[in-house]
């Protein structure tokens, strides 16, 4: 029989409302480095996520995500849809006291932050109608199957997983589900949708290196939500997440802004937040499962590599504007295959039944190869139907906007309106000469 546990419903009730801030503090993150003619546009593709998919997600997104499986790539999306005929006793956290009502917001805010991280991706030139509707599908085709195979007992999770011929996967709080997901689309969809007009030959640099900032520090702050949330009580365990969380975002941002001195001379103050973003992004999956040794190191192969795999875009030619794939692909695969080498349950309250060690804690190979093969089946997963999303929309409601649009500035040309009135003047000019 449920119990209310009124504590741990109170943390949880906390914890998803500091996930939920997750998402406007991206659009300040997002908004700040992009070109200012753009900002609103940026800002408005994280509220629109985050008005859309809360109504996907109390319609049948929970019950997709959630609900009774079915072959193990799904739940039954009417088993709950609406959130209708639920007892707490199917709460996900009634182990811990926590009723149905609370378990559902909390999953709702991980849905939202996934979809509206793909945006960055495809800032300056993405048609706002186009990306509702992206967003609406995606997340219904590509995120609410993911997050059940891992999380609501399918295929990358449970007794599915390679019929128990490997340890069981470790993902404490969305390495896969959230960031490669989200990494992997957004590079599927910058690669469809083309590049911005003048990139690689005019200089593109964020207008607001506050509001970068700014955004990077409410993350981390709606990031303990994240983290430490994901024990769905106020125990030990959420206190290791949290301070897990701190200790490899600080090394992140210092190892990030060491590559920059090193490589360019120069220590950034976009680099400080950047880097506090790839820490966020390699620690999650790992949060409760490493010590603090492994949090140490997670952060600081996350903060070099993150830091190197920004430049990819340049030498391969895909336009990534705000370095979705550099930050969320690249940290979400460090922080998912490290678990391999520095999961431990010694001195654990939580570990995963089925799951090993990893090799610096005296496992063997076995915990390694299952997170490779998490993370790949990931990319796989989220890539093909991400592109296959993406062809049909560009071939039919179309993509992309218009050059006059982008010349103008989305803000003006989409939404009727400025950050900015010196903008907003000189957009009109351009247009009345046009």
């Amino acid at each position: 029989m449920f119990e209310l546990d009124s504590g741990n419903t109170a943390f949880m009730i906390l914890a998803a409302s500091l996930v939920l801030l997750m998402t406007p503090a991206l659009a300040f993150f997002y908004g700040g480095m992009v070109r200012g003619k753009s900002v609103l546009n940026m800002m408005m593709m994280s509220f629109g996520a985050l008005g859309l998919v809360s109504l996907i997600w109390v319609l049948y997104g929970y019950s997709a995500t959630f609900g009774s499986d079915i072959g193990g790539f799904i739940g039954n999306p009417t088993e709950f849809f609406g959130l209708q005929g639920f007892t707490d006793e199917q709460s996900l956290m009634a182990g811990t006291g926590v009723p149905f009502l609370v378990a559902a917001g909390y999953q709702l805010t991980f849905a939202v932050i996934t979809v509206a991280l793909i945006s960055g991706a495809i800032a300056d030139r993405f048609k706002f109608n186009a990306w509702l509707v992206f967003a609406g599908v995606w997340v219904t085709v590509v995120y609410f199957p993911l997050a059940h195979m891992v999380w609501g007992g399918g295929l990358l999770g449970g007794g599915y997983f390679l019929a128990d011929a490997l340890p069981l996967p470790i993902d404490f709080a969305g390495g896969t589900v959230v960031h490669i997901n989200a990494g992997i689309a957004g590079l599927v969809l910058a690669v469809v949708v083309g590049k911005r007009r003048g990139f690689g030959r005019e200089p593109m640099r964020p207008h607001n290196l506050p509001f970068v900032m700014l955004g990077a520090a409410l993350l981390w702050f709606g990031w303990f939500g994240f983290n430490a949330g994901s024990e769905f009580a106020a125990d030990a365990t959420a206190g290791r997440a949290w301070l897990n969380t701190t200790v490899a975002t600080a090394v992140a941002m210092l190892a990030w802004l060491g590559t920059e001195k090193v490589r360019d001379g120069h220590a950034t103050s976009l680099g400080a937040a950047s880097g506090v973003v790839a820490g966020l992004v390699a620690i999650t999956p790992a949060a409760a499962a490493v010590d603090t040794w492994g949090a140490i190191g997670i952060g600081l192969v996350a903060g070099i590599l993150c830091a190197l795999a920004v430049g990819l875009k340049y030498k391969f030619g895909y336009d990534d504007s705000l370095d979705v794939v550099g930050v969320h692909l690249v940290g979400g695969l460090v922080g998912t295959i490290l678990i391999g080498f520095f999961a431990t349950n010694e001195n654990s309250t939580w570990y995963p039944e089925g799951a090993e060690n990893g090799l610096f804690y005296g496992g063997g190979v076995g915990q390694l190869a299952t997170q490779i093969i998490v993370a790949l089946c990931a990319v796989l997963f989220s890539g093909l139907a991400t592109l296959v999303i993406a062809l049909i929309l560009k071939a039919t409601i179309g993509l992309r906007a218009t050059e006059e649009d982008e010349v103008v500035g989305l803000d003006l040309a989409t939404h009727g309106e400025t950050a900015y009135e010196s903008l907003g003047a000189g957009a009109r000019v351009v247009t009345e000469v046009k």
